[in-house]
């Protein structure tokens, strides 16, 4: 059974400090998502305070997922677009296989950084494993490029 309070929050909307604490986004991030589009201006109230309702919740519960999945804010709007019956399933699945090749070529570069500083550390780690040594390779790799 809902409290008096949170009887009257639904029916005149959530504050910006409740929408963020119910959707795990920060307050400064709903103003921008709102700056930029990807939610709809808040409605206000007679004070002028920003309103939100459920939906605008669950929209920025929606794009708050899509950029942990490093989804940038273009493809965002091209999933939100896609979602609302603007496009087809296809356009939908095309955006989230264009993100997979993003998050698999960055998958590809950490593989290599790791491989590289995996080097870097075994080297030295032979080199010095007597005591510090003045040949220290990873200084001289990391300025040689």
């Amino acid at each position: 059974m809902l409290k008096p309070l949170e009887e009257q929050a639904m029916a005149l909307g959530f504050s910006i400090g409740e929408a963020a604490r119910r959707s795990g986004c920060s307050v400064a991030t709903i103003r921008y998502y709102e700056e930029i589009g990807l939610i709809a201006k808040a409605a206000r109230s007679a004070a002028g305070r920003r309103e939100f309702t459920r939906p605008d919740i669950e929209r920025l519960r929606l794009i708050r997922r899509l950029r942990s999945m490093e989804f940038g804010v273009e493809s965002i709007r091209d999933l939100l677009n896609a979602m609302s019956g603007a496009h087809t399933c296809l356009d939908v699945r095309d955006i989230a296989a264009a993100q997979l090749g993003i998050v698999q070529a960055r998958r590809r570069e950490i593989d290599a950084l790791e491989r590289a500083l995996a080097g870097l550390a075994g080297r030295c780690s032979s080199l010095c494993a007597d005591g510090p040594n003045a040949e220290c390779t990873i200084v001289g790799e990391l300025t040689a490029a």
